[in-house]
């Protein structure tokens, strides 16, 4: 049975024993730049001091340790290639975590904690740290974008939420049966694309129906993209595993929710929970768009050269992006409309424009 305590200056030689081994582990696994004269013992010292350090302990030995720091993390305050979902509610941030060889399932100990503790959670971690990145989307974490250290290292951040209005037996089921459908998706439409539907849908209605059709969106996508919301909304309609949480009037919201969500539709959605999930699905961090716009082409037309990859691109972008395209946005002070003027404005600079589509092409 594992316990967790506030760590003590009795604990400090372990608490850099875990670091060592952890930081051996990355290097291991080919993770050669994580924590390279880092944390030092002044961190420990410092996470002692103002009570974030935690010790995690089997049989009253320890065997893993890690840091949960309530308020703002300064590090975080300018992020790159996304936005943070939740810019409102008090978060705490779980950093420094590490275990002592020959250790299993301390990440899991420490998240759990930390979710018992706050309803609202970001961390990061290195790019090349796939075994955490792993972890964290089997916790529920939500990917965000990328943010800086103080010396100027990139760290991929994410974001969870605790989303108590959302009954759990439903969360488990949603686990269980419908997020590994996207495993099999295009990279644009897995896990971590769901993942961040739910929560801007649910940060626009905390409500277990727009968990579920945020959820749910895109299951269509089994039988082809083309017809995609098509399809989801028919699998919703028949799924018998609703009627344990919804009425029938309620699942037909659903349903119809995810038939309007495509950006291509040309009429409002039927319900305010429609226009919830068609604004969530809105993607439009220019950055991300451009890179994914570039990845489909590279991907779907390999005998273009870069001229032809580079008109593509361009069509696309204006056909569906810039002024008059035909995205919209369905909601009053929409959280979309900020972003897609950024890329709108990135469309129109069509020389700043090329030299990201260069960049992404080499």
């Amino acid at each position: 049975m594992t316990t967790i305590r506030h760590t003590t200056a009795a604990d400090i030689e372990a608490v850099m024993q875990m670091y060592d081994h952890s930081r051996n582990v990355m290097r291991a696994n080919g993770n050669h730049t994580q924590w390279v004269g880092y944390p030092t013992r002044d961190y420990v010292e410092e996470d002692i001091r103002c009570g974030a350090s935690r010790i995690i302990e089997a049989n009253g030995q320890p065997i893993g340790t890690f840091a949960i720091v309530p308020g703002v993390e300064p590090t975080y305050g300018v992020i790159a290639h996304g936005r943070w979902i939740d810019n409102v509610t008090p978060y705490a941030t779980v950093h420094r975590m590490a275990a002592m060889p020959n250790t299993h399932g301390i990440a899991d100990v420490a998240f759990a904690y930390s979710k018992e503790q706050y309803d609202h959670l970001r961390v990061d971690t290195h790019a090349d740290n796939h075994a955490m990145r792993h972890i964290m989307d089997k916790e529920g974490f939500v990917y965000c974008g990328i943010v800086f250290m103080d010396d100027g290292s990139p760290r991929v951040a994410y974001e969870w939420w605790r989303y108590d209005t959302v009954p759990a037996s439903l969360k488990d089921w949603v686990e269980e049966y419908i997020m590994p459908q996207y495993d099999a998706f295009d990279t644009a439409h897995r896990r971590d694309h769901a993942r961040r539907v739910i929560a801007r849908a649910m940060q626009m209605q905390p409500t277990a129906m727009a968990y579920t059709a945020a959820a749910m969106h895109d299951i269509g996508l089994c039988e082809g993209r083309d017809t995609h919301h098509l399809t989801s909304a028919r699998m919703i309609r028949s799924c018998k595993e609703l009627l344990q949480w919804f009425s029938d009037e309620e699942i037909e919201t659903i349903a119809q929710a995810a038939e309007d969500h495509r950006a291509s539709a040309t009429t409002p959605p039927r319900s305010t929970l429609g226009a919830i999930v068609a604004e969530a699905d809105r993607d439009v961090e220019p950055e991300t768009i451009v890179r994914r716009t570039v990845e489909y082409s590279l991907s779907h037309y390999p005998d273009y050269n870069r001229e032809q990859h580079w008109q593509r691109c361009l069509d696309h972008l204006h056909e569906k992006y810039a002024e008059g395209g035909y995205i919209k946005l369905w909601l009053p002070d929409s959280p979309n409309a900020a972003p897609l003027a950024e890329l709108r404005a990135l469309i129109a600079d069509e020389q700043q424009l090329r030299n990201l589509f260069n960049t992404l092409c080499s």
